[in-house]
């Protein structure tokens, strides 16, 4: 009796522990083989980053909006570098990735979280194992940055566009409105950006 009921209650909170735990799922081959590629923990330099925006205005306007959370404005800028060039790389509004790591950790590049998942974008650790390479260090800004961009954009390609399923999964609460309407409600107040200003 001890034990069906002990067996109940380890399987009753498998459940709730799992409802903001993501589970890996099998990514497209071509998602694969970008991050299979080296990735440095450098940021994106200045000309990497005007390759790819056609002006500095986007760079200032976010620098004002994160500098309480990154006060040295060096750190700051070479942070939204990358964000930017990473989200674009995977086809991503750089502000939507913004908003997912003020959510994820706070602009904490060491943020832990209890299910274990890592950095800025809150990476879970089995995606190293099952699409990357031992040396890719979750705590690097452009690792952390690549996977987070590539496993949204896995998502979003998964669920057709569909930004609050895609979150659901990204954040392993499909189904819930939470997480993504708090994603979504900073990407529309904090970061929002009209695109005609790029």
């Amino acid at each position: 009796m001890y034990k069906l009921i002990g067996l109940i209650l380890f399987l009753a909170c498998s459940s709730i522990a799992q409802a903001n735990n993501p589970r890996y799922e099998l990514l497209a081959a071509s998602t694969q083989t970008v991050i299979h590629h080296n990735i440095s923990d450098a940021a994106i330099s200045d000309h990497e980053f005007t390759k790819v925006a056609t002006n500095n205005l986007w760079l200032s306007t976010m620098s004002r909006r994160l500098e309480k959370f990154v006060p040295k404005q060096e750190e700051r800028e070479k942070f939204l570098r990358t964000v930017y060039y990473e989200a674009t790389r995977a086809g991503l509004d750089p502000q939507l990735v913004l908003s997912i790591i003020q959510v994820e950790s706070n602009f904490n590049k060491y943020a832990v979280s209890s299910a274990g998942a890592r950095g800025y974008m809150q990476v879970m650790p089995f995606w190293v194992d099952t699409i990357g390479q031992n040396d890719h260090n979750l705590f690097h800004l452009r690792v952390n940055l690549r996977y987070g961009c590539m496993i949204l954009r896995h998502y979003l390609n998964k669920e057709k566009g569909n930004y609050f399923r895609a979150l659901g999964r990204y954040n392993g609460s499909l189904g819930q409105a939470r997480y993504p309407q708090l994603v979504l409600n900073k990407w529309r107040s904090t970061w929002y950006y009209p695109e005609n200003n790029t």
